[in-house]
């Protein structure tokens, strides 16, 4: 597994911003002038907020001419006593902006010590990147696999613009974002893919950040090795699941003989994935453990519905989540069996398929290796033409305050990715919330870690 990262062309991580913003073609900013946040009004619908454009170059290295406007939002107390805190959404592909009522309300406890800023990175929201048969397939999915064509298809549409769509550019982007806001320092709070992104942060500007919020959490060295974990942990989590009682069987050895007999395993890891967000109880709108162990015992209708159902709940458009966005990132951040974004398409499957064979079943039970071989994540970037990687990052977070926050029972980013990451920041403290799925400052019932998270930036 250590070996499936290779080497290829590598982009700094943040260049030059002054410099890059004056080469910017058509933007409203004069050349060579500071950042600044532009076309500001109040935002539509929520008080206190000022919604604004900033304008960024589409290449930060200055190769390509172009420019993207990114939506931002921020609070009206510019001169808050703890300075700028800036929420950072999931995805790849997520905008902020739209969500913004909901961010502000989860983080109504420090609204008074911090100013809250989010914005849509570039890709997301009103700039979404549009592939249809792309997001038709896959809708808010990571893990349905989608058709080669439709991978192709979006790539052309995109075309070359799709090699500036990887974190290392949001990052650049973000500090753009820092000095038109003229922040010295400030605090970052991620959720999901979003806690990549404020870790690639942090590596890049550890003097910038003075605190640093992981919720649901991607490690910074994210790559294929994590998908294994994630089967593994479907176990534990549906064992947690039956904890309370109410199951009459091992869910977990239920799920292992369903994917022998029906080889269902990409599907069913999909739907148990997108129910640990919406209900981590397990038990609704169909009763999972119930449904598994039917199932097994040769009725599968029950399963099936369940599958048909979550099906439905993924369907998006890309300003909802830009599957565009998210190949583009995806596929130029994470490491594959094949090596980075740079391998030649040629030869990926095979090397895909030899990784995957070498798994021994213990590794991703309760599920096989035909599920570990097709996933969205690797359908998704075994077409995707060839293109400049994210940088490596190796070694472990700077030094800076951070808190870690765990959904007990998240399977879109399992606790053992939080705890990896746990590993590799010195000075971090890891909260679980039991009972919690994914996105445990937003959605988790208990208050737990919405407490743990103002105590931790006031603190």
């Amino acid at each position: 597994m250590a070996g499936w990262a290779s080497v290829g062309t590598r982009r700094r991580i943040a260049a030059p911003v002054v410099a890059a913003l004056a080469l910017v073609a058509g933007g409203a900013q004069g050349r060579g002038s500071p950042p600044r946040l532009i076309d500001q009004q109040a935002c539509s619908g929520l008080s206190g907020f000022t919604c604004s454009l900033l304008v960024v170059p589409l290449d930060h290295g200055g190769r390509r001419p172009g420019a993207l406007r990114l939506r931002v939002a921020a609070a009206d107390n510019a001169d808050a006593p703890r300075g700028v805190l800036l929420f950072l959404a999931g995805g790849p592909g997520q905008p902020s902006v739209p969500s913004l009522a909901r961010i502000a309300s989860a983080l109504a406890g420090v609204r008074s010590d911090y100013r809250l800023v989010v914005y849509d990175e570039r890709g997301t929201g009103a700039g979404a990147l549009e592939c249809s048969a792309l997001q038709g397939a896959m809708g808010s999915s990571d893990l349905h696999a989608p058709s080669p064509a439709a991978v192709r298809a979006c790539a052309r549409a995109i075309g070359p613009a799709r090699a500036f769509y990887g974190t290392d550019d949001d990052v650049a982007d973000m500090e753009v974002l820092r000095e038109a806001l003229g922040a010295d320092r400030w605090a970052l709070d991620g959720v999901s893919y979003g806690t990549f992104v404020a870790e690639r942060y942090a590596l890049a500007h550890p003097g910038r950040v003075g605190k640093l919020v992981l919720d649901s959490v991607v490690p910074h060295d994210a790559g294929y090795y994590l998908l294994p974990i994630e089967l593994r942990a479907a176990a534990r989590v549906l064992r947690l699941a039956c904890a309370g009682g109410g199951c009459s069987s091992d869910p977990a050895a239920d799920l292992a003989a369903v994917v022998r007999r029906y080889h269902d395993g990409p599907a069913l890891l999909d739907a148990l994935t997108l129910i640990s967000i919406v209900d981590p109880t397990f038990r609704q709108p169909l009763d999972v453990p119930d449904a598994l162990r039917r199932a097994r015992r040769g009725d599968p209708a029950p399963l099936e519905q369940l599958l048909l159902t979550t099906r439905g709940w993924e369907a998006a458009p890309a300003g909802g989540l830009s599957q565009g966005l998210h190949a583009s990132a995806l596929c130029a951040d994470w490491r594959f069996p094949w090596g980075d974004s740079d391998t030649p398409v040629a030869g990926r499957a095979a090397k895909l398929a030899r990784a995957v064979a070498k798994l021994a079943p213990p590794e991703i039970w309760p599920f096989d290796r035909a599920t570990a071989l097709q996933t969205g994540l690797s359908a998704q970037c075994l077409p995707w033409p060839p293109s400049q990687p994210t940088p490596l990052a190796d070694g472990r977070l700077p030094a800076v305050p951070t808190l870690l926050l765990a959904g007990g029972r998240d399977l879109s980013t399992p606790l053992e990715w939080a705890r990896r990451e746990a590993e590799l920041a010195p000075s971090a403290r890891l909260l679980v919330v039991k009972g919690a799925g994914h996105d445990v400052q937003i959605r988790a019932p208990s208050d737990v870690g919405r407490n743990a998270l103002g105590a931790f930036l006031k603190g």
